[in-house]
């Protein structure tokens, strides 16, 4: 894989898994109510996993088996999601739930060839994806429970304060995924921006990236210690920040995730 489709489909892959098992992996199935699901899977769908499996496609390279199998592993995501997505709709729950699960599972699985395309070994390759997964995963699920509280006025503080939690745990597990991909100069894609293959200036703007969705985080963390229902709003719109930031930190290093 390589160019823009690759990395594209590096960073809607990762995002996928991440936002997956912290939604099924997690108690929130008994936490809020069975429509944050419905309304989840369907942006999950819609603006990643079939934008996942389309980028993929479109970034393998003729004759690279590894990229040809994480073409398959991303459509068979995106095809089992959409089933599960169906079901939720109509309102078949317990079976969605199931089918949401295996899709998480398959997503899982994609990574493994994806990991495989990389300049470096497959174990520092998993590392970064997995570690990719989490931090954009938490990012964007943190959002998105900040908004569904001006929906579930009765939903606790537990499950916000619990993601929130999670992404600065994530960010500094981010931050480690960088540093194992170096800071020497190494080939990037250009398809971005120059400035990310000049004086290997583009695991410097990933850091940076990541030390600001720190702060971020944190300063969400802070907010939510706030008793009254504002709290929550204030802490939403530091998530917002988080998630620009750390798309961005993603997108920068991963310039450098594919041999020359």
């Amino acid at each position: 894989m390589s160019g823009f489709a690759g990395v594209m489909a590096l960073v809607l892959a990762e995002t996928i898994v991440g936002a997956s098992v912290l939604t099924w992996a997690s108690p929130l199935w008994h936490e809020t109510k069975r429509s944050f699901f419905t309304i989840w899977i369907v942006l999950i769908v819609a603006l990643f996993a079939w934008p996942a499996w389309w980028a993929a496609s479109s970034g393998a390279l003729p004759g690279d088996t590894d990229a040809t199998t994480a073409v398959r592993l991303a459509l068979a995501t995106a095809a089992v999601l959409t089933v599960a997505m169906i079901l939720l709709l109509a309102r078949r729950q317990a079976a969605g739930r199931v089918v949401a699960i295996t899709g998480a599972a398959v997503s899982i699985a994609a990574l493994v060839p994806m990991a495989a395309t990389g300049r470096q070994s497959l174990a520092i390759s998993l590392f970064q994806l997995f570690a990719g997964a989490a931090f954009l995963g938490a990012a964007y699920e943190s959002l998105f429970l900040g908004h569904w509280y001006l929906t579930d006025r009765k939903l606790t503080r537990t499950p916000i304060n619990r993601l929130t939690n999670v992404l600065i745990g994530a960010t500094v597990l981010e931050a480690v995924a960088i540093a194992t991909g170096g800071f020497a100069g190494t080939a990037s894609s250009q398809a971005f921006n120059p400035l990310l293959t000049a004086g290997a200036l583009a695991p410097w703007i990933a850091i940076g990236m990541v030390g600001s969705t720190l702060l971020i985080a944190v300063l969400a963390r802070a907010a939510l210690k706030g008793e009254r229902a504002s709290a929550v709003q204030s802490a939403t719109g530091f998530f917002y920040l988080s998630l620009v930031t750390a798309f961005t930190a993603e997108i920068a290093v991963k310039t450098r995730f594919f041999p020359t």
